[in-house]
């Protein structure tokens, strides 16, 4: 796909740059329904203390509260993206990142300087702790894996932990898992970073937090640049981290999904090898050409083949209601053909 950049980073790809104007987004990992209004208000409500530095230490409490954590055990980031940047600040000895996973962590790393090892996982894509290097001392998890929907037991991604060693999970889609069971928040040993921008709706906002071990969140924070946490993104965390905020969280995991079902039946009538998915997207292996074709036809589906482990016989298709998840159906009958 052509891209204005002329240093473009495959590992710097992301699915807004599919959705461009005028296309089906089908590209994009964010849930497809409108905001609760109570979320809204706050955000609104936020404006009212822009002209103020902001100050995340009580949404910070309330996120901790949120999860029965204490409150030295949260940090407010701006969004996930900044979770990864802060931890690959680190004099780490031997980075590994498992892929098929999303890429941002490992740019991250790439980019302090570090050199990277890659465990690439085979088809089907399920965590194998005996493939990371035993002398790791970080190893980076997508749970459920983006873009290939697994959700690693949680036992087997604890297996990961040992001495020296740090276990960063990125649980971003977590929240699209009913019961959220498969999460590692609040064990030692392992430090989870979570969005809020996909499950609801909020990417422009850059809101996220990370949970794990105070004295390496302490060593986080001396690192962020100041007030790098909107008063918006505070807001936002604030309003996330309340019980309507949780039951509304589980019924939008539930839809989802619905919808996931549907897309999956839907592929599978049409012959298409798709992975079983946990979260809100679905990794199929339609073949060469198709991305394109789905774009001619005003569908914009994720490419795969910036995803280390993957090719481009592969897209990314995020679950969508069913009326449009019917559309793509339709266009994919045909791009096959």
């Amino acid at each position: 796909m052509p891209t204005p950049d002329r240093a473009w980073d495959p590992l710097r790809h992301h699915g807004d740059v599919e959705a461009r104007a005028g296309l089906l987004d089908l590209a994009v990992n964010v849930y497809p329904g409108p905001r609760p209004a109570w979320l809204d208000d706050a955000l609104r409500a936020s404006l009212d203390g822009v002209g103020r530095y902001p100050d995340p230490a009580a949404a910070e409490a309330s996120v901790a509260a949120h999860h029965g954590r204490a409150p030295d055990e949260v940090l407010l980031t701006a969004g996930a993206a900044e979770a990864f940047s802060l931890v690959a600040r680190r004099p780490w000895r031997r980075p590994v990142v498992v892929h098929p996973q999303f890429t941002e962590p490992h740019a991250a790393l790439k980019q302090a300087g570090h050199d990277v090892t890659s465990v690439v996982l085979p088809r089907p894509f399920t965590l194998d702790p005996l493939l990371v290097p035993d002398d790791a001392d970080l190893v980076v998890l997508g749970n459920p894996t983006n873009p290939t929907g697994v959700l690693h037991p949680r036992d087997v991604v604890l297996g990961l932990r040992r001495p020296g060693r740090l276990l960063v999970i990125d649980e971003a889609f977590m929240d699209t898992v009913p019961g959220e069971t498969a999460s590692v928040l609040g064990e030692s040993g392992a430090l989870v970073i979570r969005s809020l921008t996909k499950h609801w709706s909020i990417p422009g906002v850059r809101a996220g937090y990370v949970v794990g071990d105070p004295a390496l969140l302490c060593e986080l924070r001396h690192e962020q640049v100041p007030w790098s946490t909107s008063t918006t993104a505070i807001a936002a965390s604030t309003a996330l981290a309340t019980p309507q905020a949780r039951s509304e969280a589980g019924v939008r995991a539930l839809r989802i999904a619905d919808w996931r079902t549907h897309l999956q039946r839907g592929l599978g009538d049409l012959g298409v090898d798709h992975l079983p998915s946990a979260s809100s997207f679905v990794l199929a292996r339609t073949g060469d050409g198709v991305h394109g074709r789905l774009r001619d036809a005003g569908v914009a589906v994720r490419r795969c083949d910036t995803f280390p482990g993957l090719d481009a016989s592969w897209v990314r298709i995020a679950v969508r209601p069913e009326p449009v998840t019917g559309v793509l159906l339709d266009a994919l009958r045909h791009a096959l053909q």
